[in-house]
């Protein structure tokens, strides 16, 4: 008999109201997903697997719930190589400013920072706001340092009227770089207002200057602690009567 074409080889070989013949399962799954006896795909047993899989996977993928046990939070942060307390971090200080903080740490810790994102935080810091500071700092200081040069010359407009026959007559008169060095502090303005007011012709600007040394000893002295933020007065007088000295006082 012909073959009717227009039937499919499974409906034209079966049994008129019987199920189809289950197909066996391809050679290359494992048995656990084969049933013992047709041979045919175990299908709940390969979702099962599949739905296992893809627990473990959202597991490594994230952190736990907040509410997970301690166990897979402690198998989480062991995969990832996040230290078991904040204790564990070992933060290299990228300045003597950003050394390790064990309130900073904690925080990390629970945000599950690894090793290298917890160092990344600090070197961020000493690179991004350390300048930030320092610069409101020198930003904070030269406004003190204004205010006093104001209450001492008796107020905001007869301090300009001072500051610019002092600015003139200290460019004209001193080097450059001691001029500078005097007018960045209210000792040195009210240093120069003295040499002004008493006519000294000082060091002109062509003439020799002095050395390199004692000039760069003075500068360094300026950045000391205890002359621009202790303002030790005896320490704040000997950098002053050094640029005395330069200027031929």
């Amino acid at each position: 008999m012909p073959e009717d074409l227009l039937q499919s080889p499974d409906q034209s070989s079966a049994p008129e109201g019987s199920a189809p013949a289950p197909r066996p399962a391809p050679t290359d799954v494992p048995e656990k997903f084969r049933d013992p006896e047709t041979g045919a795909l175990r299908v709940d047993a390969l979702l099962k697997s599949y739905r296992e899989l893809e627990r473990r996977l959202s597991q490594r993928m994230g952190p736990p719930a907040a509410d997970a046990a301690p166990e897979d939070l402690l198998r989480f942060r062991q995969a990832m190589g996040i230290p078991d307390a904040p204790e564990g971090y070992s933060i290299t200080p990228p300045h003597a400013l950003c050394c390790s903080d064990d309130e900073v740490n904690g925080r990390l810790h629970q945000a599950n920072f690894t090793q290298d994102q917890a160092q990344l935080v600090y070197d961020l810091a000493a690179e991004r706001l350390l300048p930030l500071i320092a610069e409101a700092a020198a930003q904070y200081e030269a406004d003190r340092q204004r205010e006093k040069l104001m209450a001492h010359f008796g107020g905001e407009e007869r301090f300009r009227q001072v500051a610019a026959q002092l600015s003139a007559w200290g460019r004209a008169k001193l080097p450059e770089g001691v001029y500078g060095a005097l007018a960045s502090t209210a000792d040195g303005v009210l240093a120069l207002e003295q040499m002004m007011r008493k006519e000294e012709p000082g060091l002109s600007r062509d003439a020799a200057p002095q050395t390199a040394e004692s000039e760069s000893e003075l500068r360094a002295m300026m950045r000391d602690p205890r002359y621009w933020r202790q303002r030790d007065p005896a320490f704040v007088r000997r950098v002053t009567e050094g640029f005395r000295r330069l200027v031929g006082n």
